[in-house]
């Protein structure tokens, strides 16, 4: 079996945290040293300028040929002391009137001279690997009708081009370092900026099926983990909900299945205790066979709710008259009825789409309710309805005792009673108002309880 890797929100943030640090330090480095490059092209641009200036005006000056001859004289008395520096002159003709002792110039730096307005230094070695940064610029002299002179100045930049490397290997080594160090620190960040995580995990690791009552402490959770807690909180209250009414659920049961069980145990073990006559054996058998459809009945109840609640219940949807199914419910249970004394009527009509069988049980087990709990003299009035949505609105309303408010709440819940005690009184087993639900949820509706004034009203609503 193939092993999952797992990603680690750690590790992926510590490095986009240091790959982004990264890039910054890195666009920072070139930055700096374009920055610094270009400060002392501009020193060295700012003497090779001046230099060309003092040639040009010395060029200007020359009225005659014979002039032109005086200018390297004086052009070594303005240049003495300038180590590094080297500056030629070339007559309009392609004599070299004067030249420093140095390098050699490039023949395209001095065969195309640039405008002075728009002069960009040359960068090139000498056959001693020295590194030169030169300019040259046209330059007019005295003579009338004269070509322009060309006028060349270098600068040996050796020291600079050390000082920049040096320079850029103590740049690279500190960002470098500063990556690696905003890695670190990053990590240490992430570290500490997930410690509510970890004290979440380890609240969550406490809690088991016998402390969900435990809530996370939302006061002490970072304001962007408060959606997370609440959410964790909403459904540990989900869980405690649903494991309370599993419990419930499974001692009722227990409950409701150790009453026949136990009677059908003690019966047959008195019926064996002894001979019996064949009419005495008939009679045991036939109370036996009222508790197992007792049971059976309790199964199959049992069976449907739990398949309505994994959602495997889909009714069939059918036009149906509403109506018609009421009457022949209440002419079904008129016999019981008349022999309570109980009064059961109808009110409005309507017409709706869905599963026939499904709905006359839901509306049989809401009138058997209501009979059981309706006193001598009571009136149950079924009313039927339709709203202006076509949502399809029935509700039974009976008289007699008021339900307590505490009790309406879990009325819909299995193996639930107001009163235990009466429960015998009948051959229910607590689910019918649950199986009401489960069809109620199956056809996409609701189904609602209220008790006040001595009148209790159970509400089915359905898409119609």
């Amino acid at each position: 079996m193939r092993k999952i890797r797992r990603k680690s929100i750690t590790v992926r943030l510590t490095l986009l945290f240091a790959s982004i640090s990264t890039v910054v330090f890195l666009v920072l480095g070139i930055l700096i040293g374009e920055s610094v490059d270009r400060h002392f092209e501009e020193q060295d641009m700012e003497v090779l300028t001046a230099k060309l200036d003092l040639a040009r005006h010395e060029l200007e000056s020359a009225r005659s040929y014979q002039d032109l001859l005086s200018i390297p004289q004086k052009l070594d008395e303005a240049l003495v002391g300038h180590q590094g520096l080297a500056v030629v002159v070339v007559t309009p003709d392609g004599q070299t009137l004067f030249s420093t002792t140095g390098p050699e110039f490039p023949k395209a730096l001095l065969s195309k001279p640039v405008k002075a307005e728009i002069q960009r230094p040359t960068l090139w070695k000498t056959d001693k690997n020295i590194l030169f940064r030169g300019v040259a610029v046209p330059a007019k002299t005295g003579i009338e009708d004269a070509p322009p002179a060309i006028v060349a100045a270098a600068m040996d930049i050796s020291y600079h081009q050390h000082f920049m490397n040096s320079f850029r290997m103590t740049l690279w080594s500190f960002v470098l370092l500063a990556a690696v160090l905003t890695g670190f620190l990053g990590w240490v960040a992430v570290r500490r900026g997930l410690a509510p995580l970890q004290a979440i995990r380890r609240q969550a690791e406490g809690i088991t099926a016998k402390s969900l009552d435990a809530r996370l402490a939302i006061d002490t959770v970072p304001v962007e983990l408060v959606p997370l807690a609440e959410t964790f909180n909403a459904m540990l209250s989900r869980l405690e909900n649903s494991f309370r009414r599993l419990s419930d659920f499974s001692s009722d049961l227990a409950h409701e299945f150790r009453t026949p069980v136990s009677n059908l145990l003690t019966q047959t073990q008195v019926t064996l205790s002894k001979p019996r006559t064949s009419d005495e054996y008939q009679d045991i058998l036939a109370s036996n066979i009222e508790e197992f459809e007792r049971l059976s009945r309790m199964i199959a109840d049992m069976l449907f709710i739990a398949k309505a609640d994994e959602g495997q219940i889909v009714p069939s949807k059918k036009e149906m008259d509403l109506t018609q199914v009421v009457d022949e419910l209440l002419e079904f249970y008129s016999l019981i009825a008349d022999e309570k004394g109980v009064s059961v009527t109808r009110a409005g009509a309507a017409r709706m789409t869905g599963d026939p069988l499904m709905i006359r049980r839901a509306i049989s087990n809401l009138l058997s309710n209501a009979l059981r709990y309706t006193p001598t003299g009571g009136t149950i009035v079924v009313r039927v309805g339709k709203s202006i949505d076509s949502t399809v609105k029935l509700a039974v309303e009976n008289t007699g005792a008021t339900i307590p408010p505490q009790h309406l709440p879990r009325l819909f819940d299995r193996f639930y009673r107001v009163d235990a005690s009466r429960h015998r009184e009948s051959d229910g087993a607590g689910l019918g108002l649950a199986i009401i639900q489960s069809i109620a949820h199956a056809h996409g509706g609701t189904v609602a309880v209220r008790s006040e004034s001595g009148v209790t009203s159970f509400e089915l609503t359905i898409p119609g």
